[in-house]
């Protein structure tokens, strides 16, 4: 399979699919699967709501960026945490060697997928509600996307279709 791209990289909120569809992405690709949300995790020895907790939301973005420019690979299928569109320079960095791909779904559909909010890891700088969240991220992820699919009314599979055929890969 020949790409005009290194990667492909995945935003949008949590509960959007990004680690459903990336694994699928990934085995059609026959790219490495990467969350970035289980490598912070694993680099600092605890859980993503523990690291949070400890950290706050304001050094909890610039270790989540960090850990974004640290990555330089080939053939990646890479799920962001859906807080990476805080991190500019990082967003910019994965922008150098990949497609980015938003995932969106409305609100509804999110606070169904989504009902762990308190443990998950989710950075909210402003502490505010899940919907006032989605509404400040949303212009985040539609600045940075390369390519939006919509995954309220699909399957995952169907997202995974869906993304192939707009990069020419199906």
């Amino acid at each position: 399979m020949k790409h005009h791209f290194r990667n492909i990289v995945l935003i949008g909120m949590a509960g959007a699919g990004k680690s459903t569809v990336g694994p699928l992405l990934a085995r059609r690709t026959g790219f490495t699967f990467l969350d970035t949300d289980d490598l912070i995790a694993r680099r600092q020895g605890r859980s993503l709501q523990e690291t949070l907790d400890l950290l706050g939301p304001a050094a909890f973005s610039r270790l989540e960026e960090s850990v974004l420019l640290s990555l330089d690979l080939r053939e990646h299928v890479i799920a962001t945490g859906g807080s990476a569109v805080y991190c500019p320079a990082g967003m910019a960095h994965l922008r150098t060697t990949a497609i980015v791909v938003l995932l969106e779904a409305g609100l509804d559909v999110l606070r169904k997928r989504v009902r762990d909010t308190a443990d998950r890891g989710l950075v909210n700088p402003g502490g505010t509600s899940f919907a006032a969240l989605y509404r400040e991220r949303l212009p985040l992820y539609r600045h940075y996307a390369d390519l939006t699919v919509a995954t309220s009314g699909a399957t995952p599979e169907e997202a995974c279709r869906e993304i192939l055929r707009s990069v020419g890969q199906q």
